[in-house]
């Protein structure tokens, strides 16, 4: 079969309709959510190209094309449930091809779409945008370290090692640019993106609210709330161990406010939430019980290397958790860009698998809502949580006897009872409490 291409001006043969299908997306999800679409039938979308965000139980993934067509049927309206394996659109081929297996691509990682490269006598993963945005700042794969799935390098690595490689300041923009999808239309599914353009991070799709009209309402209970049901029914069957205490962390707010500006100059926000992450994986090294996991069955302790500290984040979609990476191996300022980029995903409703899973530490911000006190539920596998409230201005009296103004922040922490014991909990405070009391302390032992 023959049809005319009235832009080109030449006759084309028309390929085989292909179903493409939802892939194993990995973590033991089987079925997914269609959140939004991005192109419609009708429309011509090249490979890479977006087709349409779906939301699991643990994060939001963006399906993005393996062929280059026209689509021919969408199997699913907005918010049906899609199933692994299952067909997602039909693509009319521009060629023939070969049928393989799918491709999912998260805003943080692809599957199936990533090339491999030898260099050095070791394979080298990245996607081809990476790879590109790599070339254009001459920056060798074989240097970067990957934090993706198997070593895999993604485009925050890029940006990350060019930035510490080169002192440059990354404009904010650069990280929003990560899998934004293209309006719905045939002219922008038929464009691939440059690299190096930033784009702004989409707009997240509202979650619809029943309208109340005085009778009751019954939903079922989907995503995110899920999630939390199958995740906090099994972190009750955790015996917590609960242990307060207050921090004066009047010398923090001196520095902070002393580093503020300097940060801004770089393009950074600085909160308080980067010291208080990194004096946590101090205080790891020195109880790296607190940093493990142990098995269903209680039998087996893992004693983790990377400290990838969570945030429990309010966002649109609910609590996420979103987690800093290595921790151990981070500044003070790189965990503040970090935050800084987590906060934008969230915002956005853009935050991945990758963000969202591999958690071993958590620290919970109830302070920021406006919270004092809390019990925070730990997050299994992991086996310690603290929650921190907010910073109160409050008399206290000093080291000769007389009352001074101080700012007061309390800290509630959690811990699984069957391996960690309350004196130990009590100590990792202590030394934790110490840092943020006395931050210059914590110049010996940073990395």
């Amino acid at each position: 079969q023959m049809y005319f291409n009235a832009h080109t001006n030449i006759y084309m043969s028309r390929g085989p309709i292909v179903q493409f299908k939802l892939s194993d997306i990995g973590e033991g999800i089987m079925e997914v959510t269609v959140k939004e679409w991005y192109v419609k039938e009708g429309d011509k979308v090249s490979q890479f190209d977006s087709i349409c965000e779906v939301q699991s139980d643990k994060a939001s993934v963006t399906i993005t094309s393996r062929y280059d067509g026209v689509i021919k049927k969408l199997y699913y309206d907005v918010d049906a449930i899609a199933l692994v394996g299952k067909p997602l659109v039909d693509i009319e081929t521009e060629s023939k091809v070969i049928q393989e297996e799918d491709v999912v691509e998260t805003p943080a990682m692809a599957q199936e779409e990533h090339t491999h490269q030898e260099i050095k006598g070791h394979k080298t993963q990245a996607t081809p945008a990476v790879r590109r945005l790599a070339m254009e700042n001459n920056i060798k794969l074989s240097e970067v370290v990957g934090t993706g799935k198997d070593g895999r390098i993604l485009k925050e690595d890029i940006l990350n090692f060019l930035a510490r490689q080169t002192g440059a300041i990354i404009p904010p923009t650069l990280f929003q640019e990560i899998q934004t999808p293209p309006p719905a239309t045939p002219q922008a599914a038929s464009v691939a993106r440059p690299v190096s353009t930033p784009v702004a991070v989409k707009a997240p799709p509202t979650t619809p609210k029943p309208v109340f009209t005085g009778k009751d309402v019954t939903e079922p209970l989907k995503g995110f709330h899920k999630a939390m049901v199958k995740t906090m029914t099994a972190a009750l069957k955790i015996p917590h161990f609960g242990y307060c205490d207050e921090v004066d962390l009047s010398r923090l707010v001196t520095l902070r406010a002393e580093l503020k500006s300097m940060a801004e100059s770089r393009g950074i926000k600085l909160s308080y939430m980067p010291f208080f992450i990194k004096a946590a994986s101090i205080g790891l090294l020195h109880f790296p019980i607190l940093n493990a996991s142990v098995d269903e069955g209680c039998q087996n302790i893992t004693y983790k290397a990377s400290h990838n500290i969570g945030l429990a984040m309010d966002t649109i979609q609910g609590l996420l958790v979103p987690n800093v990476k290595n921790v151990q191996l981070l500044s003070v300022f790189d965990i503040a860009l970090e935050l800084n980029r987590l906060q934008t995903l969230g915002a956005a409703g853009q935050l991945g698998t990758n963000e969202l899973s591999g958690g071993t530490f958590t620290l919970s911000n109830i302070g920021s809502i406006g919270g004092t006190y809390a019990k925070p539920v730990i997050l299994p596998p992991e086996v310690a949580i603290g929650a921190l409230g907010k910073i109160q201005v409050l008399p206290r009296f000093d080291a000769v006897g007389q009352v001074v103004r101080a700012h007061i922040m309390n800290v509630s922490w959690s811990a699984d009872h069957r391996i960690i014991d309350g004196a130990t909990m009590c100590r990792f405070s202590n030394l934790w409490r110490e840092y943020l009391e006395n931050p210059a302390t914590m110049v010996l032992d940073l990395k």
